[in-house]
């Protein structure tokens, strides 16, 4: 009975219009809505009536813990990140440009001293978070849910692990899954990454990729200090990535360096990349030749001592040699016949890096099936592929290397004191002098 006198009074501002957060009135309180709309508004907002009120009570208990400054201790897993990426990953509901204004107002602070958002925390620093203004910045955006994994998926995931420790995880990546998702790429490493939290509550950190087309060792970080630990290290070139390959023909040189420029092929959209003398970003390959099965294939080493797209592929194929299996670089070229698989031969063998609390991660990961049955049927030894690193061969001289030193030394000396008795019977005997002098 009182509808029709509150619907006479909304132009003044009655209370009904003030009420416009209501659950029969959310959504056209603001505009006035004709009778033969309010037919159908009943039905979209009884569809939504028992989810209405229960959205904004979450929001509204979360308000006075925002409209409070806060000191939040920086943890160990956040250590050496930026300050803006501890927002984006603690409290993703404050945006970049927040961050920024709070830093540039003086609000923001850690251990009570000014900071940019782009500046490093470290660990047991305090980080003040100022109050949120009232009507903040525009509502936080939903994250995307990440699909749940089966139990098969899950199984699959953690049958790859061939190493985990409290900071590092390496897994033997098999040939055809790709590390990262992208265009019409469902199943990657990446979205399995839930499968391989283990006994910890975050998920573990991708800090370099293989192509997904190649095999073998890939390094996860389990924190994000042991991501940024792990990304120095890859930057620094002190980790080494050892890879081996079959190719297509034998190098006359059998240890050498491949030093090419590589720059992103102009029509691949980014794809493909192409040795770029002018252009290209310096890249170089070290190879080493393990077996030869005459002038048709060999199986190599390969260490890159620089990280671009395609590196090892790109190099083998500029200097005539493909991978068997790289279509790509290769060509028609890059296939042998006979019992060969026409799958790409390249796997990341071993990775050795320095670890974040001392010692060394050093993992070697076994072939997939095809690459080892590909070296069986050439008649290559499996056991003579893991040469040593230069930095761990032994260079310490053999005791005949000592005495041959010392025999040289001995003759060394007996010739300079043969020297010094010469000299001085030229500087004791006189001077002759002429008849005419005086």
């Amino acid at each position: 009975m009182s509808k029709p006198p509150s619907s006479r009074s909304r132009k003044p501002g009655s209370p009904f219009e003030k009420k416009r957060g209501g659950v029969k009135h959310g959504k056209g309180s603001k505009v006035k809505a004709a009778p033969a709309k309010r037919p159908a508004a009943p039905k979209r907002e009884t569809a939504s009536s028992t989810k209405t009120p229960v959205a904004p009570k979450p929001a509204k208990a979360m308000k006075p813990a925002s409209t409070v400054a806060l000191s939040i201790p920086v943890s160990a897993d956040d250590d050496g990140i930026r300050l803006d990426r501890w927002f984006k990953r603690h409290m993703p509901e404050i945006g970049f440009a927040t961050v920024s204004r709070w830093a540039r107002t003086g609000q923001l602070r850690v251990d009570g001293a000014r900071v940019g958002a782009g500046d490093r925390i470290a660990e047991g620093q305090v980080i003040r978070v100022p109050p949120a203004p009232p009507s903040d910045d525009a509502p936080a955006r939903k994250r995307p849910v990440r699909p749940q994994l089966s139990d098969e998926e899950f199984d699959f995931a953690q049958g790859l692990v061939i190493h985990r420790d409290e900071q590092a995880i390496v897994i033997n990546k098999p040939p055809g899954l790709a590390t990262q998702g992208g265009t019409k790429t469902d199943s990657h490493v990446d979205g399995m990454l839930d499968a391989l939290m283990f006994e910890r509550d975050d998920r573990p950190k991708l800090v370099h990729r293989l192509d997904k087309d190649t095999s073998g060792a890939l390094l996860l970080a389990r924190s994000a200090r042991a991501a940024a630990w792990f990304a120095k290290s890859f930057s620094s070139r002190t980790a080494r990535k050892v890879y081996w390959a079959l190719v297509v023909g034998v190098p006359s040189i059998e240890d050498g360096v491949i030093d090419l420029p590589l720059a992103k092929q102009p029509g691949t959209g980014g794809e493909k990349m192409h040795v770029d003398e002018e252009e290209g970003l310096p890249s170089r390959t070290r190879y080493r030749v393990i077996e030869r099965a005459g002038n048709r294939a060999c199986w190599l080493e390969l260490q890159p001592f620089t990280g671009r797209t395609h590196q090892i592929r790109v190099h083998l194929a500029a200097i005539g040699f493909p991978i068997v299996g790289d279509g790509k670089y290769g060509g028609k070229d890059a296939f042998l016949t006979g019992s060969i698989s026409r799958k790409m031969h390249l796997h990341s063998r071993r990775i050795r890096i320095d670890h974040p609390d001392g010692g060394r991660v050093d993992v070697r990961a076994d072939l997939p099936p095809h690459f080892a049955e590909s070296l069986e049927s050439l008649g290559f030894n499996l056991a003579a592929g893991d040469l040593p690193l230069d930095e761990e061969i032994d260079t310490a001289p053999t005791k005949d290397d000592a005495k041959r030193a010392a025999k040289q030394h001995a003759k060394d000396l007996r010739k300079e004191r043969r020297g010094e008795r010469r000299s001085r019977g030229k500087g004791a005997a006189p001077k002759p002098r002429g008849k005419g002098r005086k």
